[in-house]
């Protein structure tokens, strides 16, 4: 099987978890004259919005460029690459979660919903992982002019122990938690620049 009907079908995928990102932005309650404060006051819907959507968007640009180096796909790939797209299909449910614990302040809350949002982190660096190696162990998927080195097979790896080192942090600080969940994403900007300069 070409790789192109997968890359089709994902993509499709990826579009349509955006699209729902964005459809969580309501018309806010607000009173004649004070639109521009009701507005504001949904500052937390926006900045996990743009956190999530810049997310997925790396994940994608991962996702496309990692496919179009292979020449072939089998079938434990794509079941693979299924696993892939229900990981990241979840990262909508904790946007949501992180956007109203922000709204409502509850330190608490808070914490608990960057958790979740680190375990969804963890569980797709894991399936990235996962694909990663089931790739380099069948070289004959892949296009002979390509060669990934070690150190980029080792960058899901590393984004894994981000986020689980953010899932054992959070609880005790809230602030350094939001900073690993964080710098785990702009990870994944660095790791595809590193990932785009093998092929």
């Amino acid at each position: 099987m070409k790789p192109d009907r997968l890359q089709a079908f994902s993509d499709g995928v990826l579009a349509i978890l955006i699209t729902i990102l964005v459809l969580e932005f309501h018309i806010p309650n607000f009173s004649r004259g004070h639109l521009i404060n009701a507005v504001i006051l949904q500052w937390p819907i926006l900045v996990a919005y743009i956190v999530s959507f810049l997310y997925v968007g790396t994940l994608w640009l991962f996702h496309h460029d990692f496919f179009s180096q292979l020449e072939t796909i089998d079938r434990n790939l794509n079941l693979i690459n299924l696993t892939v797209l229900f990981t990241i299909t979840l990262v909508d449910y904790p946007t949501n979660l992180v956007a109203t614990s922000i709204a409502s302040g509850n330190t608490t809350d808070m914490k608990t919903a960057f958790i979740i949002y680190d375990i969804v982190a963890l569980l797709i660096s894991a399936s990235f992982a996962l694909l990663y190696w089931y790739v380099m162990a069948h070289p004959n998927l892949n296009n002979s002019s390509t060669t990934f080195n070690s150190s980029v097979k080792s960058d899901p790896l590393r984004s894994v122990a981000i986020y689980a080192l953010a899932i054992v942090v959070t609880p005790f600080s809230l602030i350094a938690g939001a900073f690993l969940l964080c710098a785990g994403i702009i990870f994944h900007t660095f790791a595809y620049v590193h990932l785009s300069k093998q092929i």
